[in-house]
C-alpha cells in the first residue's frame, strides 16, 4: 500500500501530465510545495526517474501493470532445437500452474464480516 507521501507524488505527476508539463523532480516538488505537502526529498526524484520517457496514458489504462520491455530478437536459425521447444513447453506449464494457484487463492473463502 502506498504511503500518503507517495500518493501525493502520484497526484502531482498526474496534475503535471494533465497540464502537459514535463514530469521532473522540480515540477513535482513545486506542486507539493504549493499544496503544503512535505515529503522526503528522494521521492520526487524517484518518481521523476520512474516516469521519465514513459507514456503516462499507457500506464493509466494498463491498470497499474507495467508492460515488460519487448524481447530482443534471437539470432536467426533455420530450425529451433528440441531443447528450446522443451523449455518453452516447461515455461508455459509453469505459467499455467502459477495462474491456477493465483485463481485458487482468490477463490479461497476468508470468512465474512458477520460469520459466527
Amino acid at each position: 500500500m502506498a504511503t500518503k507521501e507517495e500518493l501525493a507524488c502520484v497526484y502531482a505527476a498526474l496534475i503535471l501530465h494533465d497540464d502537459k508539463i514535463a514530469i521532473t523532480k522540480d515540477a513535482i516538488q513545486a506542486i507539493l510545495t504549493a499544496a503544503n505537502v512535505k515529503v522526503p526529498a528522494y521521492l520526487p526524484v524517484l518518481f521523476a526517474k520512474m516516469l521519465a520517457n514513459k507514456n503516462i496514458e499507457d500506464l493509466l489504462f494498463s491498470g497499474g501493470a507495467v508492460a515488460a520491455p519487448a524481447p530482443v530478437a534471437a539470432a536467426a536459425s533455420s530450425e529451433p532445437s528440441h531443447k528450446d521447444d522443451k523449455k518453452k513447453g516447461d515455461d508455459k506449464k509453469k505459467k499455467e500452474e502459477e495462474k491456477k494457484k493465483v485463481e485458487e487463492e482468490e477463490e479461497q473463502d476468508l470468512g465474512g464480516l458477520f460469520d459466527f
